[in-house]
This record gives C-alpha cells, structure tokens and sequence, in this order.
C-alpha cells in the first residue's frame, strides 16, 4: 500500500459522491490509499439560474479546476459531458471511466400516457437544451420548463410541481439505484457527447498521478467519447447546445450518430457516419463539418448572439 494519500476531488452531490467513491475503490484495489475532498461548484451554489444563462461552460468544474491547480486535491472525478471541449488549464483527463447506459429516461409520475399522444399537451421538465429541441421536435404541442438541482432534488421537484415529467440520464438514476423512477428509455433522443461517462483530470505535469491513474482508463469509452466530444469541439457549440452525438464500436467498426436542432426544436439536422475503429480519428470533426454545411451553422450563429 502507498504511503501516500490520494485526494479525489468531487462535488458533494449523492451521484457526484457515487462516482469519486467508485473511483477510490479501484484506485485502492491497484493498493493505494485514497480519500475524498469535496468541493462546491457555482452550478451547486445557484439552483435557480438555468444552466443556459450561466454560461454552460465550467459552471460545475471551475472549482474542482482552481482546486486542482491549488494543489489542494490530487485529481478530480468529474461527470465527463460537463467537461468543455477546450480547456487552457494545464490540466489533461488521465482516465475515461467504463460507460454506463448513455440513453435519456423519461421520470413521468402520472405515468407514460403523454408519450401514447403527441396531440394531448404536458409539462415537462429540463434544463438541457439538447433535450428540450428534440422533445419539442417530437411533440410540438407539450411546454418545457426549468428544472435545477442534483438528481434527488429534481425527482422531489417533479412531484410537488405536478409536472407530467423530466427527463434524466439514465446512467445517474442507475449509479444510485434510483432507476425505478424510469417510465421510459427515450432511445429516440440522442445523448449528449460523453453522456454516461466519467473523466480523471490531473495536473499537467502530474507524470506520478497519470501512471497511477491511467490504469483507471477503459480504452472503447475513451474512444467513443473522443469522437463525440471531437464533433462538439468541432461545431464550437459548447455543451449547453442543443447537440447531440453518440458513438458505439461493433466489432472493429465505430458508428457514430449526431444530432443539431434549433432550440425551439422546429429544425432538425441528422447524420449518421461510420468507419473501422483503428481509421475513426476525425470522424466527428467529418460529421461536424457536414452538421453544419446541412445549415446547422445557422444554430450555432444564432446561440452565439
């Protein structure tokens, strides 16, 4: 056992928590000693704001980075599709956590009946607004609201608002074992890049920390991920846009599906690639630049302004 004490920097969130202890266990099975240092993040502190009008970017990892830079923690476990695509920090991800299921879930308290009727008008509930165009795309006549909080306080919201529904990961309600709460997998909705995925980030010039915890790294979410995040990067959309993009590998080929919309969901561009696995480097810039030339330029101009 190493005598030295690895702090794993997280949020305080019960998911958040779930993932830096998942973290410390398997750093404790390669025979090191880890502990926790939680950490809050501006999109912690301010529940009411949507994340939309926060800037998107860094509202849940700012203060895991200055943490880091700090020297106050030794890595960070971060949930991977809140990580912005650049990053001028002289930080870098050392491991890709093995993904769990990416889909969207639907949580619908009264049940799933306004899924059986796209006339019939609901309220649904998302702060995401890749999520928000592809509903709306879908059913044109239900009204989005905000919803704001860690995945237990979005599940009470739900409830005491009377709302029809919320849309959720998947992969959130499963690591707490809080799944019972799926009326519906939305395997029409394409995730966000990186949707299910967790992210080590270390210092730059950690070469101890990246030895040790690039043992952590599962090497066919690491490369999906990168596709997808490439795709995001390439768009210059941010993760706050209504982007979606999801990579799988069968066999010794990767597919990769991605989605554009207009936030009102009215306009929606589609494109499916696929390629070998070992030639799949820049296969998301690819579909990037056709997502774009299809006119979803146009999107990232007006999200811009």
């Amino acid at each position: 056992m190493s005598k030295q004490i690895i702090r794993i920097g997280t949020r305080d969130s019960e998911l958040a928590t779930w993932q830096a202890k998942l973290v410390e266990t398997e750093l404790k099975i390669l025979g090191f000693d880890a502990e926790l240092v939680f950490v809050k993040s501006e999109g912690d502190l301010d529940l009411t704001t949507p994340l939309t009008e926060m800037g998107g970017k860094g509202v849940f990892t700012k203060a895991l980075d200055d943490a880091l830079l700090e020297g106050r923690i030794d890595l960070a476990v971060h949930s991977y599709k809140d990580l912005p695509t650049e990053n001028p920090l002289p930080l870098k991800i050392s491991a890709v956590m093995e993904r769990e299921d990416p889909r969207d879930a639907l949580v619908a308290p009264k049940g799933g009946a306004i899924l059986k009727d796209e006339g019939i008008g609901a309220v649904v509930a998302t702060s995401s607004n890749r999520r928000r165009a592809q509903w709306l795309h879908r059913y044109p006549n239900h009204e989005i609201t905000n919803i704001r909080g860690n995945v237990n306080t979005r599940l009470r919201k739900v409830k005491e608002n009377g709302w029809d529904g919320a849309i959720f990961a998947a992969a959130g309600l499963k690591r707490i074992g809080l799944d019972h709460h799926i009326s519906q997998y939305l395997d029409w909705m394409v995730p966000a890049p990186a949707q299910g995925a967790m992210a080590v980030m270390i210092r730059e010039d950690d070469d101890q920390m990246y030895k040790i915890t690039s043992k952590l790294n599962h090497e066919q979410t690491a490369i999906c991920t990168s596709i997808e995040r490439e795709l995001l990067n390439e768009m210059e959309a941010g993760c706050s846009a209504p982007v979606g993009a999801y990579a799988e590998i069968d066999g010794n080929q990767l597919h990769l599906a991605a989605v554009a919309l207009t936030v009102d969901g009215k306009t929606q561009f589609d494109i499916e690639l696929s390629s070998g696995v070992d030639e799949s480097e820049g296969l998301g810039r690819e579909a990037a630049r056709k997502l774009l030339e299809m006119g979803a330029a146009d999107i990232v101009s007006d999200l811009r302004s």
